[in-house]
């Protein structure tokens, strides 16, 4: 259930930089076990925001699109990270042999591009990031779904996050 009284939050971070940084700062609040939607068009930054959240937990290595993978797994230390591009995916159903019901048994957090594909499948978000383009740069919105999301807004307006310019 959501906390209808949880804010969404707004960010316009004016490069790519400032949107690595505000996903490295997402690795400080988003708990493990958590699922967090990212839409978005194609090029909005969707994986951008998942290579700082990597960096944000001490990640060195390349960060890759999932786009043709589908799926990128990522441990770092004890942080386990699942990175999910359904653009591809004809049928929900697909799902399956990805091997989402294990992701789902771990603790850990599932980063999902273009979850509408998934649906009637996927597991309701925790989190929904919402990146659109604006000039310059781009907005993003983080909504609420879940108890955890409702948490997790809740420490990031109380932290008073702010991108600075470059």
């Amino acid at each position: 259930m959501v906390d209808n009284a949880a804010p969404v939050l707004t960010f316009e971070p004016e490069s790519q930089e400032q949107q690595e940084l505000l996903g490295a700062v997402l690795a400080d609040f988003i708990p493990a076990a958590s699922i967090v939607y990212l839409t978005g068009d194609l090029g909005a930054g969707k994986t951008t925001l998942v290579r700082g959240y990597l960096r944000g937990l001490g990640y060195t290595g390349t960060v890759k699109s999932p786009t043709y993978t589908l799926i990128e797994p990522y441990m770092i230390g004890e942080h386990s990270v699942s990175h999910l591009d359904l653009y591809r995916v004809a049928d929900a159903e697909e799902l399956e042999y990805l091997g989402l019901r294990d992701l789902l048994q771990e603790e850990s957090v599932l980063f999902i591009e273009w979850p509408e594909r998934g649906e009637g499948v996927l597991p309701g978000a925790d989190l929904t990031i919402a990146i659109s383009y604006r000039e310059p740069g781009r907005t993003v919105r983080i909504t609420p779904g879940s108890k955890r999301g409702s948490a997790v807004v809740a420490r990031l307006e109380a932290a008073a996050v702010v991108l600075l310019p470059d």
